[in-house]
């Protein structure tokens, strides 16, 4: 893997690929979940790693509301693929529940399961886990820490 670590307003950020053409990592330098980076080379300089860390910036900077990255999701098993991508759907200012994303991907008694898959999402911000919450509206869970997670969902207009 080929990463490259930038600063970003809710703290050091890490973005990483396979194969230079799709991004396959994004995380909170030391958030719950991150890989173990050892044998990674450092590629500050790779254009894809460079326009993922660029758009991050402007995405939490409130500069631009969506991202346009080559994706790899392959990191994961079937099913927590298709609750990745099931994320991907989640409209900008908008959340969900587990018990909602769990019905989504065909799992309707699988909240537990899909809360899982949720917190090992490779691709945090750019695969939107943050706006999944727990019954009623509850804050729950967050790899990146509980604080991130309500910034980003501030910035996006979810919370107020």
């Amino acid at each position: 893997m080929n990463y490259k670590i930038f600063p970003g307003p809710l703290g050091n950020m890490i973005v990483a690929t396979r194969d230079g053409q799709r991004l396959a990592g994004v995380w909170f330098e030391a958030q719950k979940h991150a890989p173990d980076m050892q044998g990674w080379t450092e590629d500050a300089g790779m254009p894809l790693l460079c326009r993922a860390a660029e758009q991050l910036q402007h995405y939490l900077g409130r500069n631009c509301t969506d991202f346009d990255l080559p994706l790899d999701l392959s990191g994961g098993t079937a099913f927590q693929q298709s609750v990745w991508n099931a994320l991907r759907a989640i409209p900008r200012g908008a959340v969900t529940s587990y018990a909602d994303l769990a019905r989504r991907v065909g799992k309707p008694l699988a909240a537990r399961a899909v809360g899982a898959a949720v917190g090992r999402n490779p691709l945090s911000v750019v695969v939107p886990c943050h706006r999944v919450l727990g019954t009623g509206g509850a804050l729950t869970g967050y790899a990146g820490g509980l604080p991130r997670k309500t910034a980003l969902l501030q910035l996006e207009g979810a919370l107020t």
